[in-house]
């Protein structure tokens, strides 16, 4: 068994998560289509139905930049709440891309617009969309997202067909 501290195990498991990336997008970039789907990160306490991020939250919108930045993101779509543009802020930012908003209650168009969207794709949702939107893009694992996890990260590969799920978190 080996052993290590709690600050050698999250810098392990942050080198995985980036080998794992890294191997998906080396291993068919060129034919790989790739979504990545997150939750918006943590919201702040007060802001009634449209709050903004927390501290925490803007931290973990950075984190998740700089996991996808160089996941060859080609377009963003958020929904017309704060807390997921602001997620996606600062990767959009990195990459100069303008998200395109799609209503949080709009799957059916979410959808068809990431089946019209070439190449790499991240994708802002909410605890209640995201699984509407990974079901209609073909995949029968059920999804579930607890009120209070902020750290999942679903890599949907498009192609060949059928879809894969792999279901990471970032912290």
């Amino acid at each position: 068994m080996i052993r290590c501290d709690v600050r050698t195990y999250a810098t392990m498991k942050r080198l995985i998560l980036l080998l794992v990336l890294s191997g998906l997008l080396v291993s068919g970039a060129a034919a790989q289509s790739t979504i990545f789907i997150v939750r918006h990160a943590e919201k702040a306490a007060s802001g009634g139905t449209d709050p903004n991020l927390s501290v925490a939250g803007q931290k973990r919108a950075k984190r998740l930049a700089n996991v996808l930045k160089d996941a060859g993101i080609s377009k963003i779509f958020v929904t017309e709440f704060k807390r997921t543009q602001q997620t996606a802020a600062p990767l959009a930012t990195a990459l100069n891309l303008t998200p395109n908003i799609i209503p949080a209650q709009n799957s059916p168009l979410l959808i068809t617009r990431l089946r019209a969207s070439p190449g790499n794709v991240l994708v802002v949702g909410h605890s209640n969309t995201i699984p509407q939107v990974i079901a209609g893009l073909g995949i029968t694992t059920q999804i579930q997202i607890g009120e209070n996890d902020y750290d999942n990260l679903f890599v949907l590969m498009r192609k060949p067909p059928p879809p894969r799920l792999i279901h990471l978190h970032y912290y």
